[in-house]
């Protein structure tokens, strides 16, 4: 079997495999960037939005006889 009947039996797998292998490699050294990340000390998180607010408790009737 030579490099030639290699290449056309084996072409989407060289290809796919390399090129996810290249993607996993650049998507780790931009994770492990510092510049890309900010300073844990002054990273202040913002307050979350209330989407529900619940009603108030209805006072219970006395019914005094």
């Amino acid at each position: 079997m030579g490099l030639r009947a290699f290449w056309t039996n084996y072409k989407v797998l060289i290809v796919m495999g390399s090129g996810l292998g290249l993607i996993h490699w650049g998507w780790y050294n931009m994770r492990s960037n510092p510049l890309l990340h900010p300073p844990k000390e002054e990273y202040v998180p913002e307050p979350g939005i209330v989407a529900y607010a619940s009603r108030p408790a209805a006072a219970p009737t006395a019914k005094s006889k």
